[in-house]
């Protein structure tokens, strides 16, 4: 690999230019392409297979599915009086009027005709709906209806909004982002000590996000894909795509400033740095992949559209970064520093054997691993108690109306109005089905944790029937899911007994399917994924321990990521400093993603600080100073990287959407634990302790594994410096 990689080193600094524009016109022309076409995501979440599914496909079968239409659903409140007096009701009737001034409206239902008022009759609610598909509802149409709303609360009735039509837009790249970025850029700019120098990761993680970007686009024209593929792909192809070029540039500098021409320098440092880039994206991307086997439609959208960004980021890395170090010419020379920046970035001290975090760590092993290991349990002692579902309206900010309209919702009607659950019963082949639907769900309305039990609604057929079931709790509440289990667990005994198919739907218990569904996916996935990391740095290291080392560092880093995620979201610690409105359940799909991701960026950071202790250990034969030289050389930039994919990852924490902000804050607590507590500080201490066993191999085994050059070596034994 690493010859090849010197060779596309040589040829990217030969054809800079031709590379350059190439990169430039690609990305004009797919992003043409892009948003000519416009994305097509869906928010779909299911998963085929669970009993909620099975319900939802009995429910289509027996009842003719009406149109795919959005709708609106318009709340009230008045503190003095009723909405049935001539003045709120006269006012309500004239807004629902106005509201069908729209052309996308289709018809609404006042509370008064459809009576949906609480009981004291002092909130009540109507429901707009439109021609087109909730997702297809225009912006237009969405101010149109905030209008309307406004004008109720100017005169003094309280209207909030809620329904399937989503009125906070999912937006990516917003302020906060930029924000990251800027961080990046100045991390990157004391890490190299020139502006200029620092510009370039950034500018060539821009163009790869770009064609990602859109090549993803694209692609959601054609596939059907979650609109939060989206945000995971530019997450981390800005976060790989700056790390990727700031290691190549790194060993570029570091081969000038050991005397190397410029233009074999670059070679060098693509045959080197490049093989651990090409090594840790294949291993990010393994794993991104790697999330399809957990069977889950969306989950593996999600993970393969997240893989085709950090492809990108890779051959961006090894083609384009080349060409770009080439085109900048001495203008990025090591020895061509801004003074201010050097000024704040301490003195420059040549030819350091060690760094003061590598003789901190070194010089007393068994206390830093035991303080590490203690450190990484306590944070992982939260996830004993992780609770899963999915983000509602009732966990978004107070400041927005699905959130107000969701409280009074429930502060009229019941905290389960919320989160119906949808029972589906079905006899076939029974002479009178009704009468045994009947018979067969009258335990329901028995049940503890039940508010009320609509009528049953009969099918066409006659063979089947819906009925609306009201809990006592909110969706989210433990009691609720107990509740779903509950009539579950007497649906199996009735269907033995009185062969009637007793089934729940709705967006309550298919939330708790998906949970309960990636829950059991999870273990498998992350005993996979260990597997396959073990296998693959065996082959890289030549070593037995070094792979277990890291394996078992990765299990901590998850294990206190995901138990910082629970103490934070779930049990609300923290929750006011990183604008979390409201503790709730940890997104259900969260864990096993940054299972993935966390595993492919954490070997990221093993590969690139390891990897040089190899390099070192193999010329010098000495284990401790092998260990010290690693810290030095690639210490500081793995911190920088590391530092780098904080500030990003970071920056989507400020984001509005729920979704949103706990993947950012996951990630960045993640890439934080494993960078500075598990790779710089635990593994220096491990491989201390360890001496010449950590790279133990026996000869059988080595005969066998394919031999990786991460290192480079069978291209620095074949330069020599120029004069």
């Amino acid at each position: 690999m690493a010859k090849l990689l010197f060779r596309l080193g040589e040829w990217s600094v030969r054809k800079s230019k031709m590379i350059i524009i190439g990169g430039i016109v690609l990305l004009i022309l797919l992003a043409s392409i892009g948003l000519g076409k416009g994305p097509s995501f869906t928010g779909s979440m299911t998963i085929p297979g669970t009993k909620s599914e099975q319900a939802a496909d009995v429910l289509k079968a027996e009842f003719p599915p009406s149109a795919d239409e959005g709708q609106i659903r318009l709340v009230f409140k008045v503190k003095q009086g009723t909405l049935e007096t001539p003045a709120n009701k006269n006012l309500i009737n004239k807004a629902l009027k106005n509201m069908e001034t729209d052309s996308a409206v289709k018809s609404f239902l006042s509370p008064y005709d459809g009576y949906t008022l609480s009981e004291d009759k002092k909130i009540g609610y109507a429901d707009v709906t439109y021609k087109l598909p909730a997702a297809e509802v225009t912006e237009k149409s969405k101010e149109h209806a905030l209008k309307v709303a406004n004008s109720l609360n100017d005169k003094g009735i309280q209207t909030e909004l809620a329904g399937s039509v989503a009125l906070s837009e999912l937006e990516v790249g917003g302020t906060s982002e930029v924000i990251g970025i800027l961080i990046a850029f100045m991390i990157l700019a004391f890490t190299f000590t020139s502006f200029l120098a620092a510009g370039l990761p950034i500018l060539t993680a821009v163009i790869g996000l770009g064609i990602g970007l859109m090549t993803i686009i694209i692609g959601s024209n054609f596939v059907s894909m979650s609109s939060f593929s989206i945000t995971l792909a530019v997450m981390l192809a800005l976060a790989v795509g700056i790390d990727y070029a700031l290691f190549i540039m790194s060993r570029y500098r570091q081969q000038l400033a050991e005397g190397f021409e410029r233009h074999v320098a670059i070679a060098q440092a693509n045959a080197t740095a490049g093989s651990s880039v090409v090594f840790a994206g294949l291993t990010v991307i393994i794993a991104l992949v790697g999330l399809s086997v957990v069977q889950i439609p969306f989950i593996t959208t999600m993970g393969l559209a997240a893989a085709v960004s950090v492809f990108v980021a890779v051959i961006i890395a090894v083609v384009f970064v080349p060409a770009v170090l080439a085109a900048a010419g001495e203008r990025i020379n090591p020895a061509r520093e801004n003074k201010w920046l050097r000024k704040w970035s301490g003195s420059k001290k040549k030819h350091k054997s060690e760094n003061f975090w590598g003789k901190v760590v070194t010089r007393k092993p068994w206390l830093t691993t035991i303080l590490c290991i203690v450190i990484l349990t306590v944070c992982t002692l939260p996830f004993m108690h992780m609770q899963l579902g999915l983000p509602d309206n009732g966990l978004k900010s107070t400041e927005t109306t699905e959130r107000r309209g969701y409280d009074l919702l429930a502060e009229g009607f019941g905290e389960g109005f919320n989160g119906p659950l949808i029972i589906v019963a079905k006899a076939a082949g029974s002479s009178d089905p009704q009468a045994d639907i009947a018979k067969s769900t009258a335990f329901i309305e028995k049940l503890k944790g039940v508010a009320s039990v609509s009528p049953i609604i009969p099918s066409p057929s006659g063979n089947a029937a819906i009925i609306n079931v009201l809990p006592k709790t909110g969706p989210h509440d433990i009691r609720t899911t107990e509740l779903v289990k509950s009539i579950r667990n007497q649906a199996d005994t009735i269907f033995k007994e009185d062969k009637v198919q007793v089934l729940i739907t709705g967006t309550t218990s298919v939330n708790i399917d998906i949970s309960e569904k990636l829950s059991e996916a999870l273990p498998k996935f992350a005993l996979l994924i260990v597997g396959l990391a073990f296998v693959l740095l065996m082959m890289v290291f030549r070593s037995i321990l070094v792979p277990i080392k890291a394996v078992l560092g990765f299990l901590f880093t998850l294990g206190a990521t995901l138990g910082f995620v629970v103490w934070v979201i779930q049990d609300g610690y923290l929750g006011s400093l990183f604008g979390i409105p409201e503790p709730g359940p940890v997104l259900n799909f969260l864990p096993i993603l940054i299972t993935g991701i966390l595993f492919g960026l954490a070997m990221d950071y093993e590969v690139f600080l390891v990897s040089r202790m190899r390099e070192d250990y193999n010329h010098s034969g000495d284990a401790l100073k092998s260990v010290k030289s690693g810290m030095t050389h690639s210490g500081p930039v793995v911190t920088a990287a590391g530092l780098i994919m904080i500030a990003v990852f970071a920056s989507f924490i400020f984001a509005e959407d729920t979704i949103i902000k706990s993947m950012g804050l996951a990630l960045a607590f993640g890439i934080l634990i494993d960078a500075f507590i598990v790779r710089m500080t635990l593994v220096p201490a491990i491989m201390t302790i360890l001496g010449r066993s950590a790279w133990y191999l026996p000869k059988w085994l080595n005969r066998i594994l394919p031999n990786i050059d991460v290192e480079g070596e069978s291209v620095m034994n074949n330069q020599k410096k120029s004069e």
